[in-house]
């Protein structure tokens, strides 16, 4: 085995590469940005290498740079990860070329495969079922359209070199294919430094399921069951599950045969996947083939028990398989909800900025999962991370946080696990999504197993927006709330540690606020539990051992479990629990009545202003000073994350002012333009 690898990557994928690696004692090397120089990924790693200035194209997807790094550190393999160069055929090549071994497949198989129009020609030959689309080149918008009105809307515009999201668009109309074309362009070549274009027909109500494969460089194939990847927010995966509660035995293993067929028409030799759109008759075709490992590998492995970095490194090593496709057996399920740092509340643009609190659920491990008659009740937590508590989030790179993934010996126990998981994760200092993964966890639908990609536009088509919980979850809330500000109260009141007979009594009537509503309750402390009593009747027993400050508490409210994410603010709490968040306040009923005549604060008019949404850069300004812009007229183009952001305006206007320039990078709200 290797004696020094060094991982080409940043982020939780360079950890979790660590992690491997460091069990089989080999010494790891990570390489970093300047925006990186304090990463948990350099922390964890035994040296670590500068290889240039924040942005990816001057640092981690530099090949000079990081082939020089190799160099200097002396690693005799380099393993890329996913993303980046871990694809780039030229930096396989600039490996091999000073004997340094890529952990990966080879050469000839990434060009095959990386290449979308390409590896489509192939598993046609390789008997692989295949999207009807247009293969060649498209070199205008002019032309997009022309190929576009040929396949029939709506289609999908991808960019050849692309994936993860990246590159994508789905048209619906020729306006559509314009922008589209355009902008999947500027993203390839950001994020891939290529921008051809191929344009496909985009199936409607598909599911995405994808097959792990394993293979070495004997000749030996298998695979490792499938994953579904139907959650999707503008073709991002955002939670994924395996195995997929759609597929049966028969079609796994028509999609796992195809695409052992396809690894080996190209002699693949490393970890991979093949990737299928399923109808819904389960008529299966293939999307790509990504010759990398994938960032939601972590559930494959916790279903099968196989450790795919490890067998990466074993294959690079030139070792056989010791696995055979009868050696694979799918046990459980699991789930992985890739934590972003995005604000589902603004539409999920991006957020940047300091962790001031990352107190991520704690994991849980199973020493063997070799007999599942004894695992009913077991349960396991995984989350594979690259950030810390203080450290921050940048607009170089993309807004992953961390994967959070669950194990269970059901699909209804891996979504308990993940719910409870969720419930204990902390995130303070930027916007993220755990409010928006909690609720689709929770929503029936989902719970169902009936999900497609289509999902999150037809279950939130005007954007996600803060859960309304039931009056029973609410009154249930009021009350955990109360018992805590008992307590709380009490503990500012105790000059001295303990209640006087001097000292004010604490009162028993309160007016509580929450979710725009308020309630009337009367509360009495007993030796074991706190009684909240609602004016309309309603009664609950909360037992509460909350300390100020605890910021995660678990209460038994009426002999049932809950645990609530809690702050406190002035007069009472913010509360977090599952996907709403909501803040509670006390008052006495005098104030109360005061509270009830103060005048409501009215909020600046912003409406003859660009705010920008989110931190990015401006990529372009496509209006005049001076002239009039019509409604759905396209007004700049902001890229943040890697992504690319089209604002366009919401009604007729003129520009009035331009207040920045192209290459100028924004915070959230400064003002783009003004209006007359």
């Amino acid at each position: 085995m290797f004696n020094k690898l060094l991982i080409a990557n940043r982020g939780e994928i360079a950890c979790r590469i660590i992690k491997s690696a460091r069990r089989l004692g080999i010494t790891t090397v990570a390489v970093y940005s300047d925006a990186d120089q304090n990463a948990l990924h350099v922390r964890m790693a035994d040296e670590a290498i500068y290889i240039g200035h924040s942005p990816s194209s001057q640092s981690y997807i530099a090949i000079e740079k990081v082939i020089k790094a190799v160099q200097i550190s002396g690693a005799e393999a380099v393993h890329p990860g996913y993303g980046f160069l871990s694809e780039n055929p030229r930096f396989a090549q600039a490996l091999e070329k000073i004997g340094v071994v890529f952990v990966g497949p080879p050469v000839s198989a990434i060009k095959k495969m990386g290449d979308k129009i390409t590896s489509k020609k192939i598993a046609i030959d390789a008997g692989v079922n295949t999207i009807p689309g247009y293969l060649g080149l498209i070199k205008s918008d002019k032309e997009a359209v022309k190929i576009a009105k040929e396949i029939d809307f709506p289609v999908m515009i991808k960019a050849s070199a692309g994936g993860g999201g990246k590159g994508m668009r789905i048209a619906h109309n020729e306006q559509e294919v314009r922008e589209g074309f355009q902008s999947a362009k500027n993203e390839a070549v950001n994020s891939f430094g290529d921008d051809r274009i191929f344009i496909e027909k985009f199936i409607t109500q598909p599911r995405h399921i994808e097959i792990q494969i394993l293979s070495d460089s004997y000749g030996n194939c298998i695979f490792l069951g499938e994953r579904e990847c139907s959650i999707q927010r503008r073709n991002q995966k955002i939670i994924e599950e395996a195995p997929s509660s759609f597929i049966d035995e028969a079609t796994r293993n028509a999609m796992g045969n195809q695409a052992v067929s396809l690894a080996k028409a190209v002699n693949y030799a490393s970890a991979g996947t093949v990737e299928f759109i399923v109808d819904e008759q389960k008529n299966f075709y293939f999307l790509e083939m990504n010759t990398r490992l994938q960032v939601e590998h972590p559930i494959t492995e916790l279903i099968t028990g196989i450790d795919l970095v490890e067998k990466m490194l074993r294959i690079a090593n030139g070792e056989k398989l010791s696995l055979a496709q009868s050696d694979v057996v799918l046990n459980g399920w699991a789930f992985e909800n890739r934590i972003y740092a995005e604000d589902p509340f603004r539409n999920f643009l991006p957020s940047i900025g300091r962790l001031t609190r990352y107190r991520p659920p704690e994991e849980v491990a199973l020493k063997s999962m070799a007999n599942k008659n004894t695992l009913s009740n077991a349960t396991i937590v995984r989350n594979d991370t690259g950030v810390y508590e203080g450290g921050e989030i940048s607009i170089h790179y993309d807004p992953m946080i961390a994967k959070l993934c669950t194990w269970g010996h059901d699909r209804a126990s891996a979504i308990g696990a993940m719910q409870n998981a969720l419930d204990r994760f902390e995130i303070e200092g930027i916007g993220h999504n755990l409010p928006f993964v909690a609720a689709v966890m929770e929503h029936p639908r989902f719970q169902s197993g009936n999900i497609s990609t289509a999902f999150i536009d037809e279950e939130y088509p005007d954007g996600f927006h803060c859960i309304a919980l039931t009056a029973k979850e609410l009154e249930c809330i009021v009350a955990c709330c109360t018992a805590m500000h008992h307590i709380s109260e009490r503990r500012r009141m105790c000059i001295t540690g303990r209640m006087t007979d001097q000292e004010k009594p604490l009162g028993n009537h309160w007016v509580v606020s929450a979710q725009a509503k308020q309630f009337t309750l009367d509360t009495k402390i007993t030796t074991d539990s706190t009684i909240v009593e609602f004016k309309h009747g309603n009664t609950y027993h909360v037992e509460c051992n909350w300390i100020p400050g605890e910021t995660v508490t678990e209460l038994i409210v009426n002999d049932e479990n809950i645990t609530l994410k809690i702050n406190k603010i002035t007069r009472g709490f913010r509360v977090r629990y599952r996907s709403a968040d909501l803040n509670i306040k006390f008052r006495s009923p005098r104030q109360a009545e005061l509270a009830a005549l103060m005048p409501d604060k009215v909020p600046p008019d912003t409406s003859k202003l660009l705010l920008c949404p989110m931190p990015g850069l401006v990529v372009s300004i496509d209006v005049v000073q001076g002239k009039e812009v019509q409604e759905g007229q396209t007004l700049c183009t902001i890229e943040a994350m890697k992504m690319e952001n089209i604002l366009k305006a919401e009604r007729t206007g003129v520009v009035k002012r331009i207040n920045v320039s192209p290459q100028d990078i924004l915070a959230v709200d400064d003002v783009i333009l003004e209006f007359e």
